[in-house]
């Protein structure tokens, strides 16, 4: 006799086949195999009990603060663990409950729903010279011509930008913005890039949350908006729905110039989810879809390494959202924080950090190594 533990859902699923289990039956045994957990904040007393009580009476159980029983405060965390099966079951029964429970049925179901993105690549072009990484600075003729080895590499999108959004970075007025992304435009628009390369369907993205240079780069033939204001100014949102283009909505506490100066939080999970749920709601009552809105969660702006490393280990929070995530963490200083690295060394931390947000639900990799990234997410899909 031997046995051996077994790994990923894909293994599992592929073991119950092998077994011989009816093909029915590998979809009701594999929820039995996937546990989850849920941090559940400010739940109301008697609700806490009566989810406790719940829990335990299909198997699941609810981890909750000593007190609760004796109702010593009007509201407690608690965590909520158990099977995919246990929290489908859970979720259906909590909806006849009161006391805000059939919110939390409600919130679970969604967690639920969750349907996975394919993982695509996102390359970055700088037409500043002051990027925080001077091998993503190139003139517009450099440009196209990376543009073109970024496609040959296979990237799905491709961000372009002419300000730099570092850390107490130099403001620049709209027109000279403008003016160095003006040439890139125009090449994009008239097909400078080889036209057999458009047709591979790369999205090309306009990295900037000025209106006038927003609508330049749509009009010359980009399809998303990477606003890293999370589409502060409703004008963004009007062009994006003008040009039928996507829209990048990430988290930043300030400005770049301000961000990283003490940044606080008195929980970072709470307050850039209601931050996102604020603005899709403004995207949506103006007319877009989620479908057509992508959430960054803004990875060292305004934020502590601290701060980051929640932000990654808890990202599966935010595919609630029904939106695809971005993570963009590229040679940034947080890995000069976990170990001293000079910028033009960190691809290794970039990476390790990158695999670990897709694995938590990030579906775009936004990198200046682009076929370094394809090589690692492929072996990473073989393994999934």
């Amino acid at each position: 006799m031997y046995m051996y533990k077994l790994g990923t859902m894909a293994d599992k699923k592929e073991a119950l086949v092998a077994l011989g289990v009816q093909s029915g039956g590998v979809g009701i045994m594999a929820k039995k195999m996937e546990s989850l957990y849920f941090y559940i904040k400010d739940l109301k007393t008697p609700a806490v009990n009566i989810l406790k009580q719940d829990a335990l009476s299909i198997g699941a159980d609810l981890a909750v603060p000593s007190g609760v029983i004796v109702c010593e405060k009007p509201l407690y965390d608690c965590i909520l663990m158990g099977t995919r099966k246990h929290i489908e079951i859970l979720s259906r029964k909590e909806l006849a409950q009161p006391f805000g429970l059939k919110n939390v049925a409600k919130s679970l179901q969604n967690f639920l729903d969750i349907k996975s993105h394919p993982i695509e690549v996102m390359g970055v072009i700088n037409a500043n010279e002051d990027s925080f990484f001077d091998a993503s600075r190139f003139s517009p003729k450099d440009a196209i011509a990376q543009i073109n080895s970024m496609i040959d590499d296979g990237v799905s999108l491709i961000d372009i930008g002419a300000v730099s959004s570092a850390p107490n970075a130099t403001t620049v007025s709209p027109e000279i913005e403008l003016a160095r992304i003006k040439p890139i435009c125009d090449a994009i628009a008239s097909a400078k890039i080889d036209k057999n390369k458009i047709d591979k369907k790369v999205i090309f993205s306009i990295d900037s949350y000025t209106p006038s240079v927003v609508e330049y780069a749509l009009k010359s033939g980009f399809t998303l908006i990477n606003d890293i204001t999370g589409a502060s100014d409703e004008a963004i949102i009007h062009l994006a729905l003008k040009y039928k283009a996507k829209l990048c909505i990430m988290h930043m506490q300030g400005t770049p110039q301000t961000m990283q100066k003490d940044p606080y939080y008195e929980d970072i999970m709470l307050e850039v989810s209601a931050f996102f749920e604020e603005r899709i709601a403004k995207c949506e009552a103006l007319g877009m879809s989620r479908e057509d809105i992508i959430l960054d969660v803004g990875l060292g702006f305004g934020k502590t390494l601290e701060h980051n490393l929640t932000l990654i280990k808890n990202m599966a929070h935010f595919e609630v959202f029904a939106c695809k995530i971005l993570v963009g963490a590229s040679r940034k200083s947080m890995i000069n924080h976990i170990i001293p690295t000079p910028i033009n060394e960190r691809l290794a931390g970039t990476l390790a950090i990158h695999l670990k947000a897709v694995e938590n639900g990030a579906s775009i990799v936004r990198c200046h190594d682009v076929k370094e990234h394809i090589q690692a997410l492929a072996v990473y899909e073989a393994m999934r």
